[in-house]
């Protein structure tokens, strides 16, 4: 396997979906927390960065064993496209796990137990985003499960990793008793849900874009996602209302000091994003109208990311 076919598999150039919860998470922690644990945050990033492309390596070796259709497994799916041997793909996501866990355990250890429940959470919803005999994609369950995974999921465990001298949230186990305590405090906790939103919504609107686009396909595949159930129009509204939800948080977050003045630098990105929701919807079923939830996501939350960092320069 060469190194294009490798990046091919895990689909690197998908990745920024899971950078940016991480990067806003880490410049949230630090403008509204005051706090960034540099060590600890490495760590995250390389076992989530793994994590992500290993699940894309499942979702692409999952679509060629339960495909259908012969042009799509042999003509449209890297694994069968490029000849790759399926042992090979199965053993390279073992290895990615196996390092994955790894770092997850030296993390807990680190930072604390809660961590372990929390990127277990994350971890299960991931691997069996594809897999299994069921998977999640297949169901009308994929929109919810990637944005909250990857929105607020990686956004959460950022931020908790970077806050661990003043944790936000603890659990306590005392093994020998067996005993455990979990505290929080509430209105912090709202604040990470409300600064995560908008990247919830934005990751959820590229998985409904591609739900969208290949709504036929799907079919042929016996894959039934939400498309199929609320029919393409409605799903267009949806991907319209989850964008335009984007900017209804920041809005809600004002009033509450959870962001300052900076953030409505993000309305700034209205007018393009507007026109993208109608060349998208012009555009579909052509394959070309998945490339707008991409503009749409790097463009609100490359402006989403930049206020924090002004916030910070000005403070």
């Amino acid at each position: 396997m060469t190194v294009r076919t490798f990046l091919e598999v895990v689909e690197i150039r998908t990745k920024i979906a899971s950078v940016y919860p991480f990067l806003i998470g880490s410049l949230f922690s630090l403008s509204y927390f005051h706090q960034f644990q540099f060590g600890y945050t490495i760590l995250f990033f390389v076992a989530m960065f793994l994590f992500d492309m290993t699940t894309t390596a499942i979702n692409n070796y999952m679509d060629f064993e339960k495909a259908k259709s012969n042009d799509y497994k042999y003509q449209e799916n890297v694994i069968g496209r490029e000849h790759l041997d399926p042992v090979v793909i199965r053993n390279l996501i073992f290895g990615m796990l196996a390092i994955t866990a790894g770092i997850g355990l030296i993390l807990s250890w680190l930072t604390g137990w809660l961590l372990l429940v929390l990127g277990g959470v994350v971890c299960f919803i991931g691997v069996f985003y594809t897999f299994g005999p069921i998977p999640l994609s297949r169901m009308p369950l994929g929109e919810l499960f990637s944005g909250v995974t990857m929105g607020l999921g990686i956004f959460v465990i950022t931020v908790y990793v970077n806050t661990v001298q003043a944790p936000i949230f603890f659990l306590d186990f005392q093994w020998k008793t067996g005993v455990f305590a979990l505290t929080g405090h509430f209105w912090q906790i709202i604040a990470i849900i409300l600064a995560a939103a908008p990247l919830v919504f934005t990751i959820a609107d590229i998985m409904l874009a591609n739900n969208l686009r290949d709504l036929e396909t799907d079919i042929k595949n016996h894959r039934y996602t939400l498309v199929y159930y609320i029919g393409r129009d409605q799903g267009i509204l949806l991907f319209r209302l989850l964008m335009l939800a984007c900017y209804l948080m920041i809005l809600l977050g004002l009033p509450f000091g959870v962001f300052g003045w900076p953030q409505l630098l993000v309305f700034l990105t209205f007018p393009k994003i507007r026109k993208n929701l109608r060349a998208h919807r012009q555009s579909l079923p052509h394959p070309k109208s998945f490339g707008y939830a991409i503009k749409n996501m790097i463009l609100f939350n490359s402006v989403y990311a930049a206020t924090f960092v002004v916030q910070l320069i000005l403070r």
